[in-house]
């Protein structure tokens, strides 16, 4: 089944157990959804899984960033609603590369493109993130390639 697919059934199947919390994320990540299969002018089912995964992806992050506002504002109550919803979603994406696969990835592109200045960073990164190939954030890969080029 697609993730789509499978956010669906799983909508409703938060809805019949009275799941609030996860209803009200998964709502707001199917919506997010539809406004990307509405700028491409498919429908959401023809999406497809790379689509889903970059859409929450963006969700991901920016439930991140909220997360440190809250927190920098003292406001301990809407950072824990955020690390709920954030939690849900993660549940959706693929698993992440380890350490030491993402670096070992990170070095075998910056070899075979022959960067070795701190100036070749966008190229670096372009190629490192094309090897990565959104298995990894791309802060991740950038902190790896800054300190392969310093």
């Amino acid at each position: 089944m697609a993730l789509y697919g499978t956010l669906t059934a799983e909508l409703k199947d938060a809805m019949k157990a009275g799941n609030a919390e996860k209803r009200d994320t998964l709502r707001m990540l199917q919506s997010a959804v539809k406004n990307l299969a509405i700028e491409k002018r498919v429908s959401p089912e023809e999406l497809s899984d790379a689509d889903v995964e970059s859409v929450i992806k963006r969700l991901v992050k920016q439930r991140k960033d909220s997360i440190e506002q809250y927190r920098a504002g003292g406001r301990e109550d809407l950072a824990a609603k955020e690390e709920a919803e954030l939690s849900l979603l993660s549940a959706y994406l693929p698993e992440a590369l380890p350490e030491a696969e993402l670096t070992a990835l990170v070095e075998a592109a910056l070899k075979e493109g022959g960067f070795t200045e701190k100036s070749q960073i966008g190229q670096a990164m372009g190629a490192a993130m094309q090897k990565v190939a959104g298995r990894a954030s791309g802060d991740d890969v950038r902190r790896l390639v800054m300190e392969r080029l310093q």
